[in-house]
């Protein structure tokens, strides 16, 4: 069995998650297509996940290849979870993860319509009914919010409380629902948020207009035979069920996917994982680097099985829900973290003793970290023990 080394591991984060000196990406569609996409449920993450990986890259490059050159894209995929998206990889995404997801929501979203009575005896064609109408109101638009589009379609405002019995729960209208259904469907994207790069509040778009046509056809099978090599290139080598994890199908549908790939089985110290059998020469060990990644940052969220880079620090750093905060990196490895404060200031601590050389590198990071932020002061999705404290 061929036995791969922690330090490659390691060598491996440096140079293919373009963290390293002299790896680093020119736009931020090469950065994205490296990690095969990046976790977008909190909208600084794209671009402090960018900017970590481009030194010359700030919000407006960002933007640009969003929502100008649109070489970038916003969706839900895997684990019904945003995230951007290289522009070419939308309709593997979407064939792999989008068709499940939107037959999974619209029996959800129907068995809610029914629980109220709304739909006449058929909410599942009631919805469906609907979500054409918004869909036909977006093309006439161009580009709408979700109030705007429910001027032209009214049962947007439909009001449902999806638990009654719960003192929590209030009712809210469908619109959400209706455009993550005919986003999950291909037919509509998020385009350019209402607000500044850390705004959630989008606006959308018709597909035929945003990406000059529908999206080409993928057979789900090939689909998610190239979501898997893409994620093995970027990953690899991982055990089997990091891949189930990441991609949150079933360990069926992971071995079917492993079948129509050539890997190996490797080795390291305490696991076993696999390989694309083309990429077992070793990455050369980059220079010493450091790096301080957002919250919800691609390479720390790309593997379940984490101690060889996460230590022992998971209690600081994770909140319960297993979301990461903002993360301090050192050749390979988490070391501690950071956070943004109100005045502006980038504050870090370290959790282990890495030496003088590499408490350098450090201190240059968060100097530059100052800069992606400008004027925004974002607050993580996600609170982390470690982020709060260094923000109290």
């Amino acid at each position: 069995m061929y036995s791969i080394s922690t330090a490659q591991r390691r060598a491996r984060i440096g140079v293919r998650h373009r963290l390293a000196g002299g790896h680093r990406g020119a736009t931020p569609a090469e950065i994205v297509r490296s990690l095969v996409v990046l976790h977008a449920t909190d909208p600084a993450t794209v671009h402090l996940s960018v900017a970590a990986r481009g030194h010359d890259l700030g919000p407006a490059q960002v933007e640009r290849a969003l929502y100008e050159d649109r070489s970038l894209v916003r969706m839900l995929a895997m684990r019904r979870t945003m995230f951007v998206a290289p522009v070419d990889l939308v309709p593997v995404l979407h064939a792999a993860c989008g068709a499940d997801l939107a037959a999974k929501q619209r029996r959800i979203y129907a068995r809610y319509l029914e629980q109220a009575g709304i739909g006449g005896g058929d909410a599942a064609s009631w919805l469906g009914e609907v979500a054409d109408r918004t869909h036909r109101a977006l093309l006439a638009r161009g580009s709408a919010t979700g109030a705007q589009l429910s001027k032209d379609v009214p049962e947007l405002r439909t009001q449902i409380d999806t638990a009654p019995e719960k003192s929590y729960s209030r009712p809210s209208n469908i619109t959400s629902w209706v455009l993550v259904l005919l986003g999950t469907e291909g037919r509509i994207v998020r385009a350019r948020p209402n607000g500044g790069w850390s705004s959630s509040q989008y606006s959308w778009a018709p597909v035929e207009s945003w990406l000059s046509g529908p999206l080409r056809e993928f057979g789900i099978d090939d689909a998610r035979i190239e979501l898997v090599r893409a994620w093995l290139r970027a990953f690899g080598p991982a055990p089997i069920g990091d891949i189930k994890w990441w991609t949150g199908w079933t360990l069926g549908q992971v071995r079917k996917a492993l079948a129509g790939l050539d890997t190996v089985e490797v080795e390291w110290e305490g696991g076993t994982g696999l390989l694309l059998a083309d990429d077992l020469e070793p990455v050369a060990d980059p220079s010493p680097w450091a790096a301080l990644l957002p919250a919800l940052d691609p390479t720390p969220m790309g593997w379940q099985s984490r101690a060889w880079y996460l230590g022992e620090h998971r209690s600081l750093l994770f909140d319960r829900n297993g979301n990461i905060g903002p993360s301090i990196w050192c050749d390979g490895r988490i070391v501690g973290g950071w956070a943004q404060r109100k005045d502006g200031e980038i504050v870090t601590r370290l959790l282990e003793d890495i030496g003088a050389d590499a408490t350098t590198l450090i201190d240059a990071e968060a100097e530059r970290a100052a800069g992606w932020f400008g004027e925004m002061r974002p607050i993580p999705r996600f609170r982390t023990p470690l982020e709060r404290e260094l923000t109290a």
